[in-house]
């Protein structure tokens, strides 16, 4: 029997969940999946600049799941890019931290409504 997966500790959610030409219908032809975690190592590591031993534990997982996570991540980058496909940002094995970490995202809860996305738990 496998091993369960460890939840993966995300920060915040993106504002926007869906990029690409702004003309293509989204199918499963024309369209690539990020999931949120995935997204959550490119932003610690490409935009606030952590190190990937850095990011490995801010998302409460281990170094080489940070580096499978984030090498997949730049490939459905690529692909989105290079290949004019809309990407879609949704799912994933994650759950919201509740902001009380030390370095929890360098302050990036977003709110909505009101409502700041880490009492949210999914």
């Amino acid at each position: 029997m496998p091993r369960p997966r460890k939840w993966r500790k995300v920060c915040c959610l993106p504002e926007s969940n869906r990029f690409g030409p702004l003309d293509l219908n989204v199918d499963d032809g024309n369209c690539v999946r990020m999931t949120v975690d995935e997204y959550e190592a490119i932003r610690l590591i490409d935009l606030e600049g952590f190190t990937q031993q850095e990011c490995a534990q801010q998302m409460n997982v281990a170094r080489t799941t940070i580096q499978g996570i984030y090498a997949e991540a730049r490939k459905k980058l690529a692909e989105s890019l290079v290949n004019g496909k809309v990407l879609l940002i949704e799912g994933g094995e994650y759950r919201l931290c509740d902001g009380r970490g030390n370095g929890c995202g360098r302050g990036c809860h977003r709110h909505r409504h009101g409502r700041c996305f880490a009492e949210r738990e999914f």
